[in-house]
C-alpha cells in the first residue's frame, strides 16, 4: 500500500491538458450528480455509460453532455470497447469493488461513490489493482470539501483548536428511509443509515481531525420501524418494508491510537426532534467547533465567546461534488495529491467495519 505521503499521486506521465474521457458504471440516482458536476468542469467529456436498468440507461442519455455517450449493460464490454481516461463508479455498494479493480485493470483512473466498499478486503483488493496499473483511485467523499470543515482546519491551523480530544457525529432522520434504490437491503449495500449517511459525518470529521489511526470501536444497532408498514407523513413515504433488512438506528464509539474518541450517531427513523441532522461536534484543548452552524467556541480577551462565521462562500448542489472531482482530475492532470485517495476510504471502512462487528456482538468492543 502506498504511503499517505504518497498516497494519490500518479506514476505514469502527467496527463496535462488532453480532454479526458469519463464511463459511467451506474447510473442511479447518484449519477445525477456526478453528471452536473462535469458539465461545470473543462476539458472532460461523458462517452458511456453502463447499467442493468434499460429505464436508467435511457435517463442517461438525457443529461447534459450524454446525447452521443454509448450505453451498455456490462461493464466488461464498456472497457473493452471504449477508450477511457476515468471510470466513475455510481453503483450499489456491493457492485463497487469488482467495477473499480475492473477498471482499473482497463489502465483507468477510478473514483467511486461512498462507503468504498463493503468491507475493507474489498477495499485492499482496490487500492492493489489501481498500484498495479499506476492509476489513482479516489473515494468519492464530498463532506470535506465544504466551507464549514474548511473553517474549522483554518481554525485547527491558526492554533485555536489546540490537541483534538472528543468528537461527536450526528446523521440523523426523523422518518427518511430511502424509497428508491437498495439501500434498505443489507446484502447489497453492506448496512443501513451508518454506512450510507453515518459515513459522510464519519469521513469529514476523521477528515477534520487529522486522520488518526482507528484502534478498536464498539457499537448497537436496532431495528424498529423501517421493516414494518407505515402510515405516517413523511419526505419518503412507501419505502419497501417488505425486503429492508438494515437497521434504523447505530450508536457508536470509536477509539484512535492517539487518544482521541469519536461518538457517532445515525438513523433512517428515529424519534428524534428534527426531521434531519447532519454534522459533528469537535472538542479541543483550546477550542471548539460545530459543522452544523459553523461556530467556533473559544475564550477572547477573557470571555468565552462562540463565534460564528458573518461569511462563508456559498455552497449549492452539485458544489461539493464539483470540488471533488475537480480535485481527483487535478491530480490526474498534474499529479498533485488527492484529498481523497483510496487510502482514506480504508481507513474509513475501517471504522464502520468494526461498528458493525461490535454490533453483531452485542456492544462488545472490537479491534479495528
Amino acid at each position: 500500500m502506498a504511503s499517505k505521503a504518497t498516497a494519490g499521486k500518479v506514476s505514469a506521465k502527467k496527463e496535462n491538458k488532453k480532454i479526458l474521457t469519463i464511463g459511467f458504471i451506474g447510473t442511479g440516482g447518484i449519477s445525477m450528480s456526478h453528471i452536473a458536476a462535469l458539465a461545470k468542469i473543462p476539458d472532460v467529456r461523458i462517452v458511456a455509460g453502463c447499467d442493468i436498468k434499460p429505464e436508467r440507461q435511457a435517463w442517461f442519455k438525457t443529461q447534459p453532455g450524454c446525447a452521443e455517450a454509448r450505453t451498455y449493460t456490462d461493464y466488461n464490454e464498456m472497457l473493452r470497447k471504449e477508450k477511457l481516461d476515468i471510470v466513475d463508479v455510481c453503483t450499489p455498494n456491493g457492485v463497487h469493488c469488482p467495477a473499480s479493480v475492473a477498471a482499473s485493470k482497463a489502465g483507468c483512473h477510478v473514483i467511486v461513490e461512498k462507503p468504498m466498499a463493503m468491507t475493507p478486503d474489498e477495499c485492499r483488493e482496490m487500492i492493489a489493482a489501481a498500484e498495479a496499473s499506476k492509476r489513482l483511485l479516489c473515494c468519492g467523499f464530498q463532506i470535506r470539501y465544504r466551507p464549514a470543515v474548511q473553517m474549522f482546519m483554518r481554525a485547527k491551523e491558526a492554533g485555536l483548536i489546540g490537541d483534538i480530544l472528543y468528537a461527536k457525529v450526528h446523521a440523523m432522520r426523523r422518518r427518511g428511509v430511502p424509497n428508491w434504490g437498495v439501500f434498505g437491503r443489507k446484502e447489497l449495500q453492506g448496512g443501513g443509515p451508518m454506512i450510507d449517511i453515518g459515513v459522510h459525518q464519519i469521513e469529514s470529521c476523521h477528515y477534520a481531525m487529522g486522520e488518526p489511526e482507528p484502534v478498536a470501536a464498539c457499537g448497537k444497532t436496532w431495528t424498529y420501524l423501517g421493516d414494518k408498514p407505515s402510515d405516517v407523513a413523511c419526505p419518503w413515504p412507501g419505502w419497501d418494508y417488505k425486503t429492508y433488512t438494515v437497521e434504523d438506528l447505530a450508536v457508536a464509539q470509536v477509539r484512535f491510537k492517539n487518544g482521541t474518541l469519536m461518538q457517532v450517531e445515525s438513523s433512517f427513523c428515529a424519534n428524534v426532534p428534527d426531521v434531519e441532522t447532519a454534522y459533528w461536534e469537535i472538542i479541543g484543548t483550546k477550542g471548539g467547533f460545530s459543522s452544523k452552524d459553523c461556530t467556533l467556541w473559544h475564550d477572547l480577551a477573557g470571555t468565552m465567546v462562540n463565534s460564528t462565521a458573518a461569511f462563508l462562500p456559498k455552497f449549492d448542489w452539485p458544489s461539493d461534488f464539483v470540488a471533488k472531482l475537480t480535485d481527483f482530475i487535478n491530480a490526474i492532470r498534474t499529479g498533485a495529491p488527492m484529498t481523497s485517495p483510496g487510502e482514506e476510504g480504508l481507513v474509513v471502512q475501517q471504522i464502520l467495519d468494526g461498528i458493525y462487528r461490535s454490533a453483531a456482538k452485542g456492544g462488545k468492543e472490537v479491534a479495528i
